[in-house]
C-alpha cells in the first residue's frame, strides 16, 4: 500500500515565520521531506529534513524575529508548547533562567494515511501495544491513523497531553476520525486524565503518547487491568533500554533481583542472585520503529523480557515497507530445544522464589533450601516433619500457620537442634551473626520479604512443596473428620477454628456442615491460602 502523504497546511506554519525564513524555506523546495525549522537567538536559522540540515539564511536570529513568530501563534502551555488552531504543527520554546524565550523549534505536524498498515493487524487484535522510537521517527503520526482506524469501530479515547494527536484547539482534527479526545491542564496531570477517561467515559481503547512518568505508568497498568486496550508510546529506543529505565520498566514488567537455590542455580548454570521479571506486562506487543519503514515487533513482551533477562533475547519479527509500498515480514527462526535433563543425586528440593508472573503472590527467598524428600504433590502422603527456627519471624504466627496449612513444622528456640531457619529479608541483609553461622553451617535458610501470615504461608508451603490444586489431605473423609472435629470444638466453647486452606469445592463442603450444626463459617485469605473459619453468630 502507497502512503498518501497529506501536509497539515504547511502555509499556516510559514505564515508564522519572519519574510525571510518563509522564503528561504520555499527555495529549498523540498517540503515534503521536511520536519522542523530551529531558531535560536544569536544563531543562524536552520532547517531539518528526513535526509539531514541545512542553512537557512546567513543572518543571525534577533529578538525581533522570535517575537514575531510568538506573537503570531497559541499560548505556550506548562511544557513549553504551542500550537496553532485546527493545525498538528507544534512550536516548542527554549526560555533563559529569566523565562525568556531564546529559541524556537517550530516542528511541522503532518496527518500520514497509510502508516498503520505494517501493523494494522497488531492494533485491530484488541492487544495493547507499546511503540519505542526515537524523536521524529513518526511515532505520534502511527498513533493519530492506528485512534482514527479503531475509532470506525470502538469507542477511542485520545488523550493529548500537548494536542499533538489532535491538534491544537477545542476542534480535534479530522486525523482522529471518530475518536474524542482529553486535552490534558498540565502535563503533571496526565495520568489523572487517563484515569478519568476510563472511569468516566466507558472507552474500549486509550491512546496516549509520552508515557514518561511513573504514575503515568502506574495509571496505564490500572487501565490495563481493568481490560481497556492501551496503545502509547514511551520514551526508548530498545526493549533492553526500556527494561533499564527504573521509571518505565514496570511497562514490561519491571526487573527485581532474586535469589536462587542452590540446584536452581546450578540448573541453569548462573549466579545465585539473577534478575527477573516482577510482574506481568502492562502491554502485550511492543514494537521498536528502527526507521520510517522498517519495525521490530516483540509479539510477546512477557516472553520477550524473561529470554533477555536470561542473556537469550528472542529475536523480534522483522516488518519492512519496500520502495514500491509492499509489506515484508521476517519471521524470527524458531528456537532450538535445550535439553533439560539433569542428573540429581541429591533429594528433591524446592526453588522458594514464587513466579514472577503473579504479582499479588507472597513471595520468599530460599538460600540454600531444605532436602525435603516429598514429591511434587503431597496429596496422599505423609509430610515429614521439620523443625524451624524463626529469627525475627514471630513464632505464634508461624505456629499458627503451620496448623492452618496442615503440615507438621515444629518450631524450635535452639538454632542448633533446627533443620531450617526463616528469616526477615532486614536480617539477612545485615549478615547478622545468627544467620551467618547458620549458613557456615551449611543450614538452609529462607528470607520473607515480611513478618506477615501471608508470608509465613507462603514460606510453608514452599517448604513442603503443597500443590495448589489438591486439599492437603489425604481424601475428602479426612476433610470431612477434619471439619467435624472443628464444629465440636466451637459448640464445646471455642472461639472459633480456622481450618486447613482447600479448594473451592472443600470449602463448599466446609460451610455447608458448619451451616448444618447451625454454625457460621467465612472464607478467608486469597488463593491458593483461602480458608474457613467456623464461630458461633
Amino acid at each position: 500500500m502507497t502512503q498518501h502523504r497529506i501536509t497539515d497546511d504547511l502555509d499556516a506554519m510559514l505564515d508564522v515565520l519572519p519574510t525571510n525564513i518563509r522564503h528561504a524555506v520555499e527555495k529549498a523546495n523540498n517540503s515534503d521531506k521536511l520536519l522542523e525549522i530551529v531558531i535560536d537567538l544569536g544563531r543562524v536559522p536552520t532547517a531539518r529534513f528526513v535526509e539531514g540540515e541545512i542553512v537557512l539564511l546567513e543572518k543571525e536570529i534577533t529578538r525581533g524575529d522570535i517575537d514575531h513568530i510568538t506573537e503570531r501563534i497559541g499560548t505556550f502551555d506548562a511544557d513549553n508548547r504551542a500550537g496553532m488552531e485546527r493545525t498538528l504543527h507544534r512550536i516548542s520554546a527554549i526560555r533563559n533562567r529569566l523565562g525568556a524565550i531564546v529559541g524556537l523549534t517550530c516542528r511541522v505536524g503532518r496527518a500520514v494515511y497509510g502508516t498503520v498498515d505494517i501493523i494494522q493487524d497488531i492494533i485491530e487484535s484488541g492487544k495493547s501495544v507499546l511503540i519505542l522510537g526515537r524523536p521524529g521517527v513518526g511515532k505520534t503520526t502511527l498513533l493519530r491513523e492506528a485512534a482514527r482506524i479503531l475509532a470506525e469501530n470502538k469507542r477511542v479515547i485520545v488523550v493529548d497531553t500537548s494536542n499533538e494527536i489532535g491538534g491544537d484547539g477545542d476542534v480535534p482534527h479530522p486525523a482522529v476520525g471518530k475518536a474524542r479526545r482529553m486535552q490534558v491542564r498540565e502535563p503533571m496531570l496526565q495520568h489523572e486524565v487517563m484515569i478519568e477517561a476510563v472511569e468516566n467515559h466507558n472507552p474500549e481503547v486509550i491512546v496516549i503518547d509520552e508515557i514518561g512518568r511513573e504514575l503515568e505508568a502506574l495509571a496505564a497498568r490500572t487501565i490495563a487491568e481493568r481490560g481497556v486496550q492501551l496503545i502509547g508510546t514511551a520514551h526508548g529506543q530498545t526493549l533492553e533500554n526500556l527494561l533499564l529505565n527504573p521509571t518505565l520498566s514496570d511497562l514490561v514488567g519491571g526487573i527485581e533481583a532474586v535469589t536462587l537455590s542452590d540446584e536452581e542455580a546450578r540448573r541453569r548454570g548462573t549466579q545465585k542472585t539473577v534478575l527477573e521479571r516482577r510482574a506481568p506486562p502492562t502491554f502485550d506487543v511492543l514494537i521498536e520503529i528502527q526507521h520510517r519503514e522498517r519495525f521490530a515487533v516483540h509479539l510477546d513482551i512477557m516472553s520477550a523480557v524473561d529470554s533477555l533477562l536470561r542473556d537469550a533475547l528472542t529475536p523480534p519479527e522483522i516488518r519492512t515497507r519496500d520502495e514500491e509500498g509492499q509489506i515484508q515480514i521476517e519471521k524470527p527462526a524458531p528456537p532450538q530445544k535445550q535439553s533439560t535433563k539433569v542428573e540429581v543425586k541429591t533429594p528433591h528440593r524446592t526453588r522458594t522464589v514464587a513466579p514472577a508472573a503473579e504479582e499479588h503472590s507472597p513471595r520468599s527467598e530460599s538460600i540454600n533450601p531444605p532436602a525435603i524428600t516429598t514429591p511434587p504433590s503431597n496429596v496422599g502422603m505423609k509430610l515429614q516433619t521439620v523443625r524451624v527456627f524463626a529469627y525475627g519471624v514471630a513464632r505464634n504466627r508461624l505456629m499458627q500457620a503451620a496448623k492452618r496449612v496442615g503440615v507438621p513444622a515444629v518450631v524450635v528456640t535452639d538454632v542448633n537442634q533446627a533443620d531450617v531457619l526463616v528469616t526477615l529479608r532486614t536480617y539477612y541483609r545485615n549478615r547478622e551473626q545468627t544467620v551467618v553461622e547458620a549458613e557456615g553451617r551449611g543450614m538452609p535458610i529462607y528470607v520473607l520479604r515480611a513478618n506477615t501470615v501471608a508470608q509465613v504461608e507462603q514460606f510453608l508451603g514452599d517448604l513442603y512443596n503443597l500443590s495448589e490444586q489438591q486439599p492437603p489431605r489425604d481424601s475428602m473423609d479426612d476433610i470431612r473428620d477434619q471439619t467435624k472435629q472443628a464444629i465440636s470444638a466451637v459448640l464445646n466453647g471455642e472461639r472459633w477454628v480456622d481450618l486447613p486452606p482447600g479448594t473451592s469445592l472443600v470449602r463448599r463442603i466446609q460451610h455447608e456442615m458448619a451451616r448444618n450444626a447451625e454454625l457460621v463459617s467465612h472464607s478467608y485469605g486469597k488463593e491458593p491460602r483461602r480458608h474457613v473459619r467456623i464461630f458461633r453468630e
